[in-house]
C-alpha cells in the first residue's frame, strides 16, 4: 500500500469550467477534513472531496448532483491503491453544463491525474504492542523505543508498574521484543499485537 510523499495539485479545463485538484497525505480523518477545509476558495462554485484512511472514508458532492463528484474522487484514490490520502477538487463553473457523465469524468479524471503525477511513498505496516515494565525502566525503555522507530502512544501508571501502548514498524517487532526482554532481564510483559497501516 502507498500514500503520497507530499501535497500535489493538477488543473484542467473542461468546456470552459476550470477544475483544480489538490491531494495530500493524511494521518487520520481529522487531518483529512482540515486539509480539505484549508483548500476551499470562496470564488469556486464547488469544492468536492474524498478521503481514505484505512477502513475510514468519506466523500462529498458539495452541491453537484448526487454521485457525480465525491464518489468518482474516492474511486480515483482506491483505483490507484492509495491509503491515507485526501483529495479536494475545486470547480469554477464556465457557463456550460456538463451533465452527470461529464461531471463524473471531469472530477474523477482531474483527481486521478493529480494522484498519478504525485510523488509516492510506501506505507509501513505498524504493530501495536502493550509493554508492561517496572517504573525504574521507563527512561531506558523510551530510549530503546527511539532506536527501533517505535512510538509510545500512551502510558498508564499502575501498582504493578507502567503499561505503555507502543506503535512499532512490523518488521522491527521481533528485534524490539528481544531488546526489551534483555533490558528487563525477562521481567517485561508484551502483549496485544494488532497489525495495521
Amino acid at each position: 500500500m502507498e500514500t503520497l510523499e507530499a501535497i500535489a495539485h493538477h488543473e484542467m479545463l473542461v468546456q470552459r469550467s476550470r477544475f483544480l485538484a489538490w491531494a495530500a497525505p493524511v494521518a487520520d480523518p481529522e487531518a483529512a477534513l482540515a486539509f480539505i477545509a484549508g483548500r476551499r476558495q470562496p470564488d469556486a462554485s464547488h469544492a468536492c472531496w474524498a478521503f481514505r484512511v484505512g477502513q475510514q472514508y468519506r466523500s462529498s458532492d458539495d452541491g453537484e448532483p448526487a454521485g457525480t463528484a465525491g464518489r468518482p474522487i474516492l474511486a480515483a484514490i482506491d483505483g490507484q491503491g492509495l491509503d491515507q490520502v485526501a483529495v479536494v477538487v475545486l470547480r469554477w463553473f464556465g457557463g456550460i453544463k456538463l451533465g452527470a457523465g461529464g461531471l463524473v469524468r471531469a472530477y474523477g479524471g482531474c483527481a486521478a491525474q493529480c494522484l498519478r503525477l504525485a510523488p509516492r511513498r510506501r506505507l509501513r505496516a505498524l504493530t501495536r504492542l502493550s509493554v508492561t515494565v517496572d517504573f525504574p525502566l521507563e527512561a531506558p525503555v523510551r530510549a530503546l523505543l527511539d532506536g527501533h522507530d517505535a512510538a509510545p502512544e500512551g502510558v498508564d501508571y499502575g501498582s504493578a508498574g507502567l503499561c505503555m501502548a507502543v506503535s512499532v514498524p512490523t518488521d522491527r517487532v521481533d528485534a524490539l521484543c528481544a531488546a526489551l526482554v534483555d533490558l528487563s532481564r525477562g521481567a517485561v510483559r508484551i502483549e496485544g499485537q494488532e497489525t495495521g497501516p
